[in-house]
Protein backbone atom coordinates (compact mmCIF):
# COMPACT_ATOMS: atom_id res chain seq x y z
CA UNK A 1 0.00 0.00 0.00
CA UNK A 2 1.58 3.25 -1.04
CA UNK A 3 2.13 6.02 1.61
CA UNK A 4 0.18 8.82 0.83
CA UNK A 5 1.72 12.60 -0.45
CA UNK A 6 0.85 15.91 1.15
CA UNK A 7 1.45 19.28 -0.48
CA UNK A 8 3.93 21.14 1.46
CA UNK A 9 2.70 24.02 3.25
CA UNK A 10 4.93 26.82 3.26
CA UNK A 11 6.57 27.42 6.66
CA UNK A 12 6.24 31.55 7.26
CA UNK A 13 9.67 31.71 9.72
CA UNK A 14 11.70 30.75 6.59
CA UNK A 15 10.03 33.14 4.50
CA UNK A 16 10.63 36.01 7.23
CA UNK A 17 14.31 35.03 7.74
CA UNK A 18 15.40 34.81 4.04
CA UNK A 19 13.85 37.78 3.37
CA UNK A 20 15.63 39.53 6.59
CA UNK A 21 19.13 38.26 5.08
CA UNK A 22 18.38 39.56 1.93
CA UNK A 23 17.76 42.95 3.21
CA UNK A 24 20.69 42.82 5.23
CA UNK A 25 22.70 42.29 2.37
CA UNK A 26 21.23 45.07 0.30
CA UNK A 27 21.54 47.27 3.19
CA UNK A 28 25.53 46.19 3.20
CA UNK A 29 26.13 46.42 -0.67
CA UNK A 30 24.40 50.17 -0.24
CA UNK A 31 26.68 51.15 2.73
CA UNK A 32 29.66 50.00 1.21
CA UNK A 33 28.87 51.74 -2.51
CA UNK A 34 27.94 54.71 -0.31
CA UNK A 35 31.72 55.28 1.45
CA UNK A 36 33.08 54.17 -2.05
CA UNK A 37 32.36 57.79 -3.13
CA UNK A 38 34.03 59.34 0.29
CA UNK A 39 37.74 59.73 -0.91
CA UNK A 40 39.88 60.42 2.35
CA UNK A 41 42.46 63.41 2.12
CA UNK A 42 46.12 62.71 1.71
CA UNK A 43 49.30 65.04 1.90
CA UNK A 44 48.25 66.78 4.74
CA UNK A 45 50.84 69.62 4.92
CA UNK A 46 51.54 72.90 7.62
CA UNK A 47 51.71 75.96 5.63
CA UNK A 48 53.15 78.91 8.18
CA UNK A 49 54.94 82.28 7.81
CA UNK A 50 55.65 84.53 10.84
CA UNK A 51 52.52 82.24 12.58
CA UNK A 52 50.30 82.66 9.79
CA UNK A 53 49.18 79.25 9.31
CA UNK A 54 47.12 77.17 7.03
CA UNK A 55 46.63 73.12 7.08
CA UNK A 56 46.52 72.39 3.05
CA UNK A 57 45.72 68.81 1.81
CA UNK A 58 44.74 66.84 -1.47
CA UNK A 59 42.78 65.76 -3.76
CA UNK A 60 40.10 68.28 -4.82
CA UNK A 61 36.36 66.88 -3.90
CA UNK A 62 34.19 65.69 -6.63
CA UNK A 63 31.32 63.91 -4.30
CA UNK A 64 32.66 64.55 -1.09
CA UNK A 65 32.94 67.50 1.55
CA UNK A 66 35.56 68.24 4.25
CA UNK A 67 35.88 69.31 8.03
CA UNK A 68 38.85 70.03 9.86
CA UNK A 69 39.80 69.22 13.14
CA UNK A 70 42.62 70.28 15.61
CA UNK A 71 43.59 69.92 19.24
CA UNK A 72 46.71 70.84 21.38
CA UNK A 73 48.47 67.07 22.10
CA UNK A 74 46.77 65.96 24.80
CA UNK A 75 43.48 68.17 23.87
CA UNK A 76 40.46 67.83 22.66
CA UNK A 77 39.38 68.21 19.04
CA UNK A 78 37.93 71.60 17.77
CA UNK A 79 36.36 71.52 14.15
CA UNK A 80 37.11 74.18 11.70
CA UNK A 81 36.02 74.77 8.22
CA UNK A 82 32.85 72.97 8.66
CA UNK A 83 31.94 70.88 5.24
CA UNK A 84 34.30 72.67 2.81
CA UNK A 85 34.76 72.03 -0.41
CA UNK A 86 38.88 74.03 -0.16
CA UNK A 87 41.75 71.71 0.32
CA UNK A 88 43.16 74.32 2.58
CA UNK A 89 41.63 75.72 6.57
CA UNK A 90 43.05 78.69 8.21
CA UNK A 91 43.89 77.43 11.62
CA UNK A 92 46.41 80.79 12.96
CA UNK A 93 42.91 81.27 15.09
CA UNK A 94 44.04 78.47 16.79
CA UNK A 95 47.63 78.42 17.03
CA UNK A 96 48.44 81.56 18.26
CA UNK A 97 46.73 81.05 21.79
CA UNK A 98 50.00 79.12 22.80
CA UNK A 99 52.68 78.96 19.84
CA UNK A 100 54.55 76.88 21.93
CA UNK A 101 52.01 74.29 22.31
CA UNK A 102 52.45 71.25 19.98
CA UNK A 103 49.23 70.48 18.07
CA UNK A 104 47.57 67.97 15.69
CA UNK A 105 45.20 67.86 13.14
CA UNK A 106 42.81 65.80 11.30
CA UNK A 107 40.70 66.38 7.90
CA UNK A 108 37.27 64.21 8.19
CA UNK A 109 35.68 63.53 4.33
CA UNK A 110 31.95 63.34 4.43
CA UNK A 111 29.21 62.34 2.00
CA UNK A 112 28.54 65.85 -0.41
CA UNK A 113 24.95 65.99 1.32
CA UNK A 114 25.56 64.60 4.68
CA UNK A 115 25.50 67.98 6.72
CA UNK A 116 23.36 65.67 9.17
CA UNK A 117 25.76 62.68 8.53
CA UNK A 118 25.86 60.37 11.88
CA UNK A 119 28.12 57.66 10.82
CA UNK A 120 31.58 57.66 12.10
CA UNK A 121 33.56 59.70 8.86
CA UNK A 122 36.77 58.43 7.38
CA UNK A 123 39.42 60.91 8.36
CA UNK A 124 43.96 61.22 7.73
CA UNK A 125 46.10 62.55 10.54
CA UNK A 126 48.23 65.77 10.13
CA UNK A 127 51.53 65.50 11.15
CA UNK A 128 52.36 67.49 14.55
CA UNK A 129 53.08 71.09 14.78
CA UNK A 130 54.70 73.44 17.04
CA UNK A 131 54.55 76.77 15.95
CA UNK A 132 57.57 78.62 18.16
CA UNK A 133 59.63 75.74 16.20
CA UNK A 134 58.43 75.36 12.90
CA UNK A 135 56.46 78.43 11.22
CA UNK A 136 58.76 80.09 8.74
CA UNK A 137 60.41 83.63 8.85
CA UNK A 138 59.24 86.36 6.60
CA UNK A 139 60.91 88.99 4.80
CA UNK A 140 62.55 91.33 6.64
CA UNK A 141 62.43 95.25 6.40
CA UNK A 142 65.28 97.69 6.20
CA UNK A 143 63.49 100.62 8.39
CA UNK A 144 66.35 102.95 7.40
CA UNK A 145 70.45 103.07 7.06
CA UNK A 146 72.76 106.18 6.57
CA UNK A 147 76.52 106.02 5.78
CA UNK A 148 78.87 108.77 7.93
CA UNK A 149 82.30 108.78 6.93
CA UNK A 150 83.70 105.32 8.24
CA UNK A 151 80.62 104.03 9.72
CA UNK A 152 77.10 102.28 8.13
CA UNK A 153 74.01 102.40 10.42
CA UNK A 154 71.62 100.01 9.01
CA UNK A 155 68.18 99.67 10.91
CA UNK A 156 66.11 96.48 10.75
CA UNK A 157 61.77 96.79 10.76
CA UNK A 158 60.86 93.66 13.17
CA UNK A 159 57.54 91.71 11.05
CA UNK A 160 54.31 92.15 12.79
CA UNK A 161 52.76 88.83 13.59
CA UNK A 162 49.23 87.05 14.26
CA UNK A 163 50.41 86.42 17.76
CA UNK A 164 48.49 88.93 20.81
CA UNK A 165 48.77 89.58 23.94
CA UNK A 166 46.64 91.96 25.80
CA UNK A 167 45.29 92.93 22.98
CA UNK A 168 48.26 94.00 21.01
CA UNK A 169 49.64 92.11 18.02
CA UNK A 170 53.30 90.93 18.72
CA UNK A 171 56.42 91.33 16.37
CA UNK A 172 59.00 88.61 15.72
CA UNK A 173 60.92 90.35 18.71
CA UNK A 174 58.52 90.21 21.16
CA UNK A 175 57.99 86.23 20.23
CA UNK A 176 60.95 85.07 19.98
CA UNK A 177 63.22 87.92 22.00
CA UNK A 178 67.51 86.92 21.98
CA UNK A 179 66.27 84.18 19.84
CA UNK A 180 65.81 86.25 17.30
CA UNK A 181 68.99 87.69 15.64
CA UNK A 182 70.11 89.34 11.99
CA UNK A 183 72.55 88.65 9.69
CA UNK A 184 74.13 91.68 7.03
CA UNK A 185 75.59 90.67 3.99
CA UNK A 186 77.62 93.70 2.70
CA UNK A 187 79.92 94.64 0.07
CA UNK A 188 81.39 97.83 -2.07
CA UNK A 189 79.30 98.88 -5.04
CA UNK A 190 82.68 98.27 -7.00
CA UNK A 191 83.07 95.06 -5.93
CA UNK A 192 81.33 91.56 -5.51
CA UNK A 193 83.08 90.33 -2.43
CA UNK A 194 80.67 90.06 0.37
CA UNK A 195 81.27 90.41 3.95
CA UNK A 196 79.13 89.41 7.11
CA UNK A 197 77.76 91.12 10.25
CA UNK A 198 75.36 89.49 12.98
CA UNK A 199 73.78 91.15 15.48
CA UNK A 200 70.71 89.99 17.95
CA UNK A 201 69.25 93.61 18.12
CA UNK A 202 67.48 94.96 15.23
CA UNK A 203 70.70 97.66 14.73
CA UNK A 204 74.27 97.19 12.76
CA UNK A 205 76.93 100.18 13.16
CA UNK A 206 80.06 98.64 10.75
CA UNK A 207 82.92 100.17 9.85
CA UNK A 208 83.44 100.80 5.75
CA UNK A 209 86.02 102.70 3.62
CA UNK A 210 85.35 106.56 3.85
CA UNK A 211 84.27 107.74 0.11
CA UNK A 212 83.06 104.30 -0.72
CA UNK A 213 79.57 103.35 -1.93
CA UNK A 214 78.17 100.07 -0.41
CA UNK A 215 75.45 98.19 -0.72
CA UNK A 216 73.56 95.47 1.36
CA UNK A 217 70.58 92.82 2.60
CA UNK A 218 69.91 91.16 5.79
CA UNK A 219 68.39 88.09 6.84
CA UNK A 220 66.36 87.02 9.84
CA UNK A 221 68.02 84.36 11.53
CA UNK A 222 66.72 81.70 14.85
CA UNK A 223 69.96 80.19 15.49
CA UNK A 224 68.88 77.27 18.01
CA UNK A 225 66.79 76.15 15.73
CA UNK A 226 67.05 72.56 13.82
CA UNK A 227 65.36 73.31 10.26
CA UNK A 228 63.29 76.84 9.51
CA UNK A 229 66.55 78.76 10.64
CA UNK A 230 66.79 81.54 7.78
CA UNK A 231 64.36 83.77 6.34
CA UNK A 232 64.98 85.19 2.89
CA UNK A 233 66.90 87.81 2.48
CA UNK A 234 65.26 91.28 1.92
CA UNK A 235 65.52 93.32 -0.95
CA UNK A 236 69.31 94.83 -2.03
CA UNK A 237 69.61 98.52 -0.36
CA UNK A 238 72.61 100.68 -1.82
CA UNK A 239 74.21 104.04 -0.03
CA UNK A 240 75.32 106.32 -2.62
CA UNK A 241 78.38 108.38 -0.88
CA UNK A 242 80.05 109.41 -4.09
CA UNK A 243 76.97 111.28 -6.03
CA UNK A 244 76.07 112.87 -2.58
CA UNK A 245 79.66 114.37 -2.63
CA UNK A 246 79.73 115.10 -5.72
CA UNK A 247 76.20 116.96 -5.85
CA UNK A 248 77.17 118.65 -2.31
CA UNK A 249 80.43 120.02 -4.64
CA UNK A 250 78.28 120.88 -7.26
CA UNK A 251 75.80 123.11 -5.06
CA UNK A 252 78.77 124.75 -3.48
CA UNK A 253 80.21 125.91 -6.54
CA UNK A 254 76.93 127.05 -7.98
CA UNK A 255 76.41 129.20 -5.03
CA UNK A 256 79.92 130.45 -5.58
CA UNK A 257 79.31 131.31 -8.67
CA UNK A 258 75.42 132.89 -8.32
CA UNK A 259 77.21 135.10 -5.46
CA UNK A 260 80.13 135.99 -7.79
CA UNK A 261 78.09 136.93 -10.46
CA UNK A 262 75.57 139.02 -8.06
CA UNK A 263 78.56 140.67 -6.12
CA UNK A 264 79.86 141.43 -9.79
CA UNK A 265 76.79 143.32 -10.81
CA UNK A 266 76.38 144.89 -7.75
CA UNK A 267 79.94 146.57 -7.88
CA UNK A 268 79.63 147.54 -11.46
CA UNK A 269 76.41 149.52 -10.55
CA UNK A 270 77.97 150.79 -7.50
CA UNK A 271 81.19 152.22 -9.28
CA UNK A 272 78.27 153.37 -12.31
CA UNK A 273 76.79 155.74 -10.25
CA UNK A 274 79.93 157.23 -8.31
CA UNK A 275 81.44 158.21 -11.69
CA UNK A 276 78.50 159.46 -12.73
CA UNK A 277 78.25 161.69 -9.31
CA UNK A 278 82.08 162.47 -10.10
CA UNK A 279 81.05 163.76 -13.81
CA UNK A 280 78.56 166.24 -12.14
CA UNK A 281 80.52 167.72 -9.59
CA UNK A 282 83.64 168.33 -12.41
CA UNK A 283 81.23 170.20 -14.83
CA UNK A 284 81.45 174.26 -14.93
CA UNK A 285 78.21 176.15 -13.52
CA UNK A 286 76.03 177.47 -16.21
CA UNK A 287 76.37 181.13 -16.65
CA UNK A 288 73.13 183.20 -15.40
Amino acid sequence: METPTWPRVPCPEAAVARMLLLGWVLLQVAGASGTTEVVVAYNLTWKSTNFKTILEWEPKPINHVYTVQISPRLGNWKSKCFYTTDTECDLTDEIVNDVNQTYEARVLSYPADATDYSGEPPFTNSPAFTPYMETKLGLPTIQSFKQVGTKLNVTIQDARTLVRRNGTFLSLRDVFGKNLSYTLYYWKASSTGKKTAKTNTNEFLIDVDEGESYCFSVQAVIPSRKSNQKSPESSTECTHHKKEMLLGIVIVVLVAVILTSILSVTLYKCRKVRAQQSGKESSPLNAA
